[in-house]
């Protein structure tokens, strides 16, 4: 079975990860993890829980982050297509606030790495994307919180227009990053 190809971006720790794919008249069959394989590459992973989403189009989720152990992530689209996007909240970081987003689809095999300390969030690009989610850590829903999507801070340039855009009502009240580096500075996360 072929390598899979790690793609090191240039956020400290986070890789888009073309993944093993096999396709036939039959259909086709992708392979997302090998432990052995993300070790080699440097990339240590432990999978402690699974999630599946399914979202319409236009569906913006997150920015989501965990303030105590914060979970590292393995994402993938299984049906559909989105714009997955990473930014970087770890508080001694020289790319503090930096975002970075790639097109995850069923059609091309891609996986997003995510390293703890990255807030994560998509837009759904078509209807009945269908995304996984593998995390390394346990959830913790007293930490559990984001930055809202729009930050003009951040600045992240999303392929849904405001107007066409559909959020859960705890994303749109999700904190602003400088109220998460305020919280910061005030030792409210540490």
């Amino acid at each position: 079975m072929p390598d899979f190809a790690f793609h090191n971006l240039d956020l400290k720790g986070a890789y888009l990860i073309e993944n093993f794919y096999k396709g036939d008249t039959r259909g086709w069959f992708t392979k997302s993890f090998e432990k052995d394989i993300y070790e080699q590459a440097g990339i240590c992973f432990t999978l402690s829980e699974t999630f599946i989403s399914n979202s319409s189009k236009n569906v913006i989720r997150g920015l989501h982050f965990q303030t105590d152990h914060p979970q590292s992530k393995l994402v993938s689209v299984l049906s559909g297509r989105v714009w997955d996007v990473i930014v970087d909240v770890r508080p001694d970081s020289p790319t503090l606030g930096q975002w970075r987003a790639h097109e995850l689809s069923a059609e091309n095999h891609k996986s997003f790495y995510i390293p703890s300390g990255f807030a994560h969030g998509f837009a759904s690009l078509e209807d009945n994307t269908v995304m996984l989610y593998q995390c390394d850590g346990k959830y913790s829903k007293e930490t559990d919180t984001g930055i809202i999507f729009n930050d003009p801070d951040i600045g992240i340039e999303w392929p849904v227009t405001e107007h066409a855009a559909i959020h859960s009502e705890r994303d749109l009240l999700l904190p602003t990053f400088r109220e998460y580096i305020k919280a910061l500075s005030a030792d409210i996360y540490q």
